[in-house]
């Protein structure tokens, strides 16, 4: 059942595999549940999701998503991508990029693979992708994701959007003239959102208000408080 005092409640990091329909209900029917999910691929390439012991395909992650969105048609999604694992081929990156444009994350966490001792990976694949290859395919993606984020943050731009707020912007923590002026928070999809609220820092520190978005950048939503007097 619900808990009265709960506003907000969010999943961190979930695996694709057995993960119910139930969750995306819960999301669409239960008010305190946020439509955000940190869900990792880390890759696109069947070969490679084998070679690291993913039990599916991008197809069937791709599907999960799918009738996630059914569900919650608002789903915020983050991922994390691993470039350059044992064996992987142009061709297998570019698989990679193209779930991530199928998918469009609100943001990603992308690793350059290298060896673990005492890994599975690290006692029987040979790390033969060169360094200087994955670096272009994790700035690459990197590229692909920023393009992404920034379409997805433009599309709020005058939009009003519930944020909880967690205290002053980075700005103002570091410009002390600021830190009464400039508040941060997240959205129920886990967008950042920096906002102008003169001298409110204190009493709406953990709170949820209302802000409208005026201006967008890959990683960040800015705005002012729509209720302001």
């Amino acid at each position: 059942g619900a808990i009265a005092a709960l506003e907000r409640l969010h999943f961190v990091t979930s695996y694709p595999i057995g993960f119910g329909e139930d969750i995306f209900r819960a999301m669409a029917e239960v008010p305190a549940v946020c439509n955000y999910l940190h869900l990792p691929a880390q890759s696109g390439s069947d070969r490679i999701l084998a070679a690291m012991n993913r039990p599916y395909t991008a197809r069937q992650y791709l599907e999960l998503i799918e009738r996630g969105r059914t569900i919650v048609p608002d789903l915020s999604l983050a991922g994390d991508f691993i470039v350059g694992f044992p064996g992987e081929s142009e061709q297998d990156f570019q698989k990679t990029v193209r779930l991530m444009r199928a998918v469009g994350y609100k943001n990603c966490f992308i690793f350059k693979y290298s060896p673990r001792p005492g890994t599975a990976a690290a006692k029987r694949l040979k790390d033969d992708v060169p360094a200087e290859v994955k670096r272009r395919r994790n700035n690459e993606l990197l590229a692909v994701q920023e393009e992404i984020s920034r379409e997805l943050h433009r599309a709020f731009i005058g939009q009003t959007v519930e944020v909880l707020v967690e205290g002053p912007s980075k700005s103002a923590r570091k410009n002390r003239a600021d830190r009464c002026h400039q508040l941060t928070g997240r959205t129920r999809g886990d967008h950042i959102v920096v906002f102008d609220a003169p001298g409110k820092a204190d009493e709406l520190t953990g709170k949820l208000v209302q802000v409208k978005i005026r201006d967008a950048s890959a990683l960040t939503l800015f705005g002012e408080l729509a209720n302001r007097a």
